[in-house]
């Protein structure tokens, strides 16, 4: 059995580890980190200074601990000055030499950003594929997009997990083409009104 529950301020670094894990494999992250180093710091940055509103990040938990997260930024959320200073640093700490590399990455992917308020998810993953994981994270995610009648954007990183999201309504809405890299596919959940 699996139980989300929301993730503590305090637990950006369980966070991290949780989606370093989940995405060593990660065709997008791999081609920012081909050598995997650096990928938990960048997650864990990610998790306590880019993706930071509180109360919006979850982790999955089973019988013997986490089994994935998910980073959700609220309609119109934006980090602070403050926060995106020392996501920089962070960055520039964990990702050695490879920064322009996920700037690229978040350039491309804003770009494609709908301008209508909705919930994004920056980031799911889970440890563990085939269990459950991934589909409990984004019911729990989603029923707050419900509960607040608001619809929910996300990009997949890898088509494999296409037809999960689909599964909960989201479609693809296009493809974002990575130079010299793979392709991430925007995806659109609308907003539910019953």
């Amino acid at each position: 059995m699996v139980e989300v529950r929301t993730g503590r301020k305090d637990e950006a670094r369980l966070l991290g580890e949780v989606l370093a894990r989940a995405f060593a494999d990660d065709p997008v992250i791999r081609w920012i980190l081909p050598d995997g180093r650096g990928m938990t710091g960048m997650f864990v940055t990610l998790a306590r200074h880019t993706h930071a509103a509180p109360g919006t990040a979850e982790i999955a938990y089973g019988e013997n601990g986490p089994l994935g997260a998910a980073l959700w930024d609220p309609p119109g959320y934006a980090a602070s000055g403050w926060r995106t200073a020392c996501a920089v640093v962070g960055f520039v700490r964990s990702m050695r030499g490879r920064v322009r590399y996920g700037q690229i990455v978040d350039d491309l992917l804003r770009k494609e950003r709908p301008p209508e308020p909705h919930w994004y998810l920056a980031q799911i993953g889970a440890t563990e594929p085939g269990k459950g994981v991934g589909s409990a994270l984004l019911r729990s995610g989603l029923e707050r997009c419900d509960r607040e009648r608001m619809p929910a954007y996300l990009e997949s990183s890898n088509e494999v997990n296409i037809p999960l999201y689909e599964r909960f309504g989201f479609t693809v809405t296009g493809e974002i083409h990575i130079p010299d890299g793979p392709t991430c596919w925007p995806m659109w959940r609308p907003r539910r009104d019953s």
